[in-house]
């Protein structure tokens, strides 16, 4: 069983790896502005993204990328009085947003940047995401290569490129030729995953003490870490597991409703179930969930609070 569940997971980075697609050309004319030293949104109304109602009209002022100052200039349906506003430094930029509203940039968890079976290059990847407010991604896997991945990060971060700033995720073993076998060779490639300039670490699974030994040592080095708890493994290492040893997040639903199990360790599987059939994967998915101990009981309580005490973070990807 060790032997195919870490076939399994050298195959899907290898699937990943060979996903490369054309890399996304220079930004061109009329594709943006900028940077400025300074960016004034003028007269917006304001939705901030902490539960508050909306609030205008503000002037907002950026600087170096961030955030310098949000300032009310008024009421609405008021005209707004010129000498309450921020002034305009040299070289800045003025938008004029009066009418409209402003909410922060939009974070996509789990944004794959595509790949050859998707048939989407990146340049229309990171334009679609742009065109929704998607302003930063978490990139799961690296599907075209870690380097391909760092180049378009930096190029983004260079204004170079028309793209969301990206945070990357190797798959673990990406890049050996055998995915870790022993708890140091996992450390091992946690540390060369580091130096590789990686933000973090995507798992589909692995043997327990190999899990166990990548995300302490992931953890010790300050990376963050995603987890696809595949059905090749969860019966061994679910979500607990996991947030236990210092993972950042579980990604879809895999893994949650097997820590959640009050009364067995695997699920229950037709005589006929075969993992590499999604039909039976994903049509087997609700009968899981009904597997598991139900909402706000004594077992679904104990779970979920150890999940708050842990500061784990659940990334559904709903569609």
């Amino acid at each position: 069983m060790k032997k195919w569940t870490l076939a399994l997971s050298l195959m899907l980075g290898m699937i990943c790896l060979q996903a490369q697609v054309l890399k996304s050309p220079n930004r061109g004319d009329g594709e943006g502005e900028g940077p400025f030293p300074q960016l004034i949104v003028r007269g917006a109304t304001l939705i901030n993204g902490n539960g508050a109602p909306p609030i205008g009209p503000v002037d907002i002022v950026i600087e170096n990328n961030k955030i310098k100052a949000i300032k009310n200039v008024g009421y609405p349906g008021v005209e707004i009085d010129p000498k309450n506003r921020p002034a305009l430094a040299p070289g800045g930029k003025e938008i004029e947003a009066e009418g409209m509203y402003v909410l922060p940039g939009f974070i996509d968890m789990h944004g794959h940047i595509g790949g050859k079976a998707q048939r989407a290059d990146a340049e229309y990847v990171f334009k679609l995401w742009m065109g929704h407010g998607i302003t930063t991604i978490r990139e799961p896997a690296c599907g075209n290569g870690l380097d391909w991945v760092l180049e378009h990060k930096t190029r983004s971060e260079a204004n170079e490129i028309v793209a969301p700033r990206i945070v990357a995720y190797t798959v673990f073993g990406q890049g050996w030729e055998e995915s870790p076998s022993t708890p140091e060779e996992a450390k091992r490639w946690v540390r060369e995953n580091k130096s590789k300039g990686a933000d973090g670490i995507k798992f589909f699974g692995a043997p327990p003490e190999i899990m166990k030994a990548a995300l302490e040592e992931n953890k010790r080095l300050g990376l963050g870490s995603a987890c696809h708890h595949a059905q090749m493994d969860v019966a061994r290492w679910n979500v607990l597991n996991s947030a236990r040893a210092g993972l950042t997040s579980m990604e879809h639903w895999y893994g949650l409703p097997e820590a959640l199990f009050a009364d067995r360790t695997v699920q229950h599987y037709p005589l006929d179930y075969n993992y590499l059939n999604e039909q039976h994967r994903f049509g087997e998915a609700g009968r899981l969930w009904k597997q598991a101990a139900p909402p706000y009981s004594e077992h679904w309580n104990k779970v979920m609070n150890e999940l708050l005490e842990l500061d784990f973070t659940l990334d559904p990807t709903l569609k």
